[in-house]
């Protein structure tokens, strides 16, 4: 398991960096909740991002130092461009729509289709139904949202940014996922490889094994509730 760790040692070193990609329509709170994870911050006249920016928080996972590198995007149409070279490298998302706004959870499964499209077929995901602190104003049920998370094979959570509610727990699923995968794959490596030092990926950035690589499959991922 992480632990929550600090917000940046600069001397720190790093054993692993992670990017992971925010995904979803605008205003459903995906800068929000990367402000909640990276700074502990929230902006009540947070305003709209323009193209692309990201974050990162270095946190500790089983005694390894993990920099999770999170990108966040508009959801605006007009910035599709960036699109192939922001999921290049992720090796997990964030899927976020607004519980408030069933619209926005109607479009999940277009912003699925366009990750799937993207980035690499072992990418972790998770769904997440932010604005959990507007219940009396909810679209979308829980039951609707983890049934679709179930079907897809997708970690989902519901979270407030506004009340730092689940934003650290949504994170750190996705991040030990990744961390799993990537251990496995080293030992797999360790494997095949006999004597040879395990620990090839130490220090770089992680890019999740494409199909030719011996990976675990993720079909069994449970849905999180």
């Amino acid at each position: 398991m992480a632990s929550g760790g600090g917000y940046g040692d600069p001397n720190q070193k790093i054993d692993y960096v992670f990017k992971v990609v925010l995904i979803g329509d605008s205003a459903v709170g995906k800068s929000q909740i990367l402000a909640r994870f990276a700074r502990n911050e929230f902006s009540l006249d947070s305003k709209a991002t323009i193209g692309v920016e990201f974050q990162s928080r270095t946190l500790v996972i089983e005694h390894k130092s993990v920099k999770a590198q999170i990108w966040d995007t508009a959801g605006q149409e007009r910035y599709r461009a960036v699109t192939s070279a922001y999921y290049r490298g992720a090796v997990g998302a964030m899927l976020v729509y607004d519980i408030s706004k069933r619209q926005t959870f109607d479009h999940i499964p277009r912003w699925l289709e366009e990750l799937r499209g993207h980035a690499d077929k072992n990418i972790v995901i998770i769904l997440i139904g932010n604005k959990s602190d507007l219940e009396n104003q909810r679209a979308v049920s829980t039951e609707d949202a983890k049934e679709f998370a179930q079907k897809e094979g997708l970690f989902f959570l519901e979270t407030s940014a506004l009340e730092a509610t689940n934003v650290e727990a949504a994170f750190l699923t996705v991040l030990n996922e990744i961390f799993n995968i990537v251990n496995k794959k080293n030992l797999v490596a360790a494997e095949n490889q006999g004597t040879d030092n395990p620990a090839t990926l130490a220090g770089k950035k992680i890019v999740v094994p494409g199909p030719a690589q011996d990976i675990p499959a993720k079909n069994n991922m449970c849905c999180r509730s």
